[in-house]
């Protein structure tokens, strides 16, 4: 029986997963998701191109979730398993690099999870289920943070005492895995811009945005938490922290309440009143659906231009996650925005949606981004590590 990786990404209604045999770069034995936690669920498993498991299924949370996959016969939780990975959004100020977890990790993770509160702690209670049901089976945790820690001072930090950056108060930044995937990959589909000045956009239900020079962070659209940056499925992005204030003070909200607001009913959702679901905002005559839809835009084309003063230039940009890789209307419109620097969409190619969708000057491209399997590459090389 082959010897296997399980990679575990877990958020606050999805719990996807994929299994890897323990040679590198070797493509996933099985992968899938259970989605619609805490309502409808529905669980799909694929191996080899073929559904091998389909339907509803009931779970109230993400570790509900994992004891579904737990009872499929031949399912992701079965056979030999020689280490579980998995994405934790928040490390914090000291978690900078991934781990292979012990009780120090785990409480490191636990002290930060008010930071992440809709990611650190179902992915932590999906981990300490595994470790109860497999004991002694090691367990890496890859955080989203690490990849950006090398920005520097001026990009790190807010205008505020100093006294609150030692104790953490800074701009981590999110979506670290996408993005070190993409730097990577870049090298084989985008490789005239793959040692440059590259804007990379994760445009997807959660949506930021990375300055990358030379395959490495120095800058990003999110900061202190995944509310930063630019407006997202249910999340406001960006703002002005005198609303949060005056929502406190004149409308007497609680500070549950405002997390409740900023986390689940702003962004897309809120701005459209209609639904956080961008095909069916394009789809929508309504003018708040179509307001929200060019509000999206506006913001990913400004960020573009933010990133490109961070590097001091842009040579290319991509595309990535679920908006920036099936979107055509969405990559069309921003590219639009940005042709003064440069940038003049392809019709054709944007519309197949693979590689290179401009013509002739500075480069765009679609990257397909596979968290799981750097999180796989992170657990295969700790693993290597250990005596």
């Amino acid at each position: 029986m082959l010897r296997r990786v399980v990679v575990l990404n877990t958020g606050s209604s999805s719990l996807k997963f994929a299994v890897y045999p323990t040679q590198p770069e070797a493509p996933p034995l099985q992968a899938g998701e259970v989605d619609g936690i805490g309502g409808s669920g529905r669980l799909k498993v694929t191996a080899g191109g073929k559904t091998t498991h389909e339907g509803a299924v009931t779970a109230a949370d993400p570790h509900a979730a994992m004891e579904v996959l737990a009872g499929l016969a031949d399912g992701p939780l079965s056979g030999d398993i020689v280490a579980f990975g998995h994405r934790i959004v928040h490390g914090g100020p000291d978690l900078d690099h991934s781990v292979i977890v012990d009780d120090a990790s785990l409480a490191q993770i636990e002290a930060v999870s008010p930071l992440a509160p809709l990611h650190n702690p179902p992915a932590l209670a999906v981990l300490q289920g595994l470790q109860k049901r497999f004991p002694g089976v090691p367990h890496v945790a890859c955080f989203d943070t690490a990849f950006h820690r090398g920005h520097p001072a001026v990009a790190d930090r807010f205008a505020i005492p100093d006294a609150l950056y030692q104790q953490g108060v800074r701009r981590y930044g999110f979506h670290g895995l996408s993005y070190q995937y993409i730097a990577g990959a870049m090298h084989e589909q985008a490789p005239e811009i793959a040692s440059g000045k590259v804007v990379a956009a994760h445009l997807g239900s959660g949506a930021s945005m990375c300055a990358l020079v030379n395959g490495r962070s120095v800058d990003s659209s999110m900061g202190f938490t995944a509310l930063d940056g630019l407006p997202m499925g249910t999340r406001s992005g960006s703002l002005d922290s005198g609303v949060i204030l005056w929502l406190q003070q004149h409308k007497g909200w609680t500070v549950d309440h405002v997390e409740s607001f900023l986390y689940h009913d702003c962004g897309l959702k809120g701005m459209s009143g209609l639904s956080n679901d961008m095909q069916v905002l394009l789809a929508s005559d309504a003018p708040l659906a179509q307001l929200a839809v060019e509000y999206f835009v506006y913001h990913v084309a400004r960020t573009a231009g933010a990133l490109a003063v961070s590097m001091g230039g842009i040579d290319g940009f991509v595309f990535t996650a679920g908006i920036g890789e099936h979107s055509v209307p969405i990559r069309a419109r921003v590219l639009e925005k940005l042709r003064w620097l440069g940038f003049a969409v392809d019709e054709a190619a944007n519309a197949a949606g693979k590689g290179r969708i401009t013509g002739a000057g500075v480069p765009a491209f679609v990257i397909p981004t596979d968290e799981e399997r750097v999180i796989d590459r992170e657990t295969l090389r700790l693993l290597g590590d250990r005596p």
